[in-house]
């Protein structure tokens, strides 16, 4: 526990909570897009390949997924099954008996629907990952900061000011050195703490990932 502001482990688990926003917006915005443009161009010729294409990317983002579950985390997450059925030894091959076959395989598949519910809740993770990330590196940051601005040098306030240029916490004033000190040695406390439950955020997820595509 003590020992996470110290592991690689930790960072690269941070990096993945991080990561998990701008992918879960991509994710999302390719969804929604291409289920969008798809079902509206249906009467058409290019309506179904959109939508082929969309759901093949959902489960090419699916298996990304289980890569950074297994890189970053160190959860042995399976790429979806649709994935591990090409075989690259000569070339691209499609799964299945050619290409129609390997349609119906992708569409009829319980990984490529498991791999959009993936993705939708990637989305949400992804919010409450960045929100998680950046609190608690700004309230670490702020209580840290305590014995180089408690007498105003640089005017700063971790709650309501009390006053101009006076460190606040809340409605009490830090104003001398040993109560700056006690300040930051909160925040080693929680900077620790913090580090800790972020990596039990980012295995969560990643357990999570490996659940559902072993689910497939």
């Amino acid at each position: 526990m003590l020992a996470a502001p110290v592991r690689v482990r930790t960072y690269k688990s941070l990096l993945y909570l991080l990561l998990t926003f701008p992918l879960g917006v991509a994710y999302f915005v390719w969804l929604t897009t291409g289920t969008a443009v798809g079902l509206g161009l249906l009467v058409t010729v290019i309506g179904l390949p959109i939508l082929i294409v969309t759901l093949s990317g959902a489960v090419a983002a699916a298996g990304i997924e289980a890569r950074l579950a297994r890189w970053l985390v160190g959860v042995d997450a399976s790429v979806p099954a649709f994935l591990r059925a090409f075989d690259a030894s000569e070339g691209l091959t499609l799964p299945g008996d050619g290409f129609i076959d390997a349609i119906r395989r992708l569409i009829t598949a319980p990984a490529t629907w498991i791999g959009v519910v993936l993705l939708v809740t990637k989305f949400v993770s992804g919010i409450v990952s960045v929100v998680a990330v950046t609190t608690a590196v700004a309230v670490t940051t702020a209580l840290l900061a305590a014995p180089f601005v408690y007498d105003g040098s640089i005017p700063f306030a971790a709650g309501p000011p009390a006053g101009a240029g006076e460190y606040a916490i809340g409605s009490w004033t830090v104003s001398t050195l040993p109560e700056a000190l006690a300040v930051a040695g909160v925040g080693v406390l929680f900077g620790v703490l913090a580090l800790n439950a972020l990596n039990a955020m980012a295995y969560a997820q990643a357990a999570f990932t490996k659940t559902l595509l072993e689910a497939s």
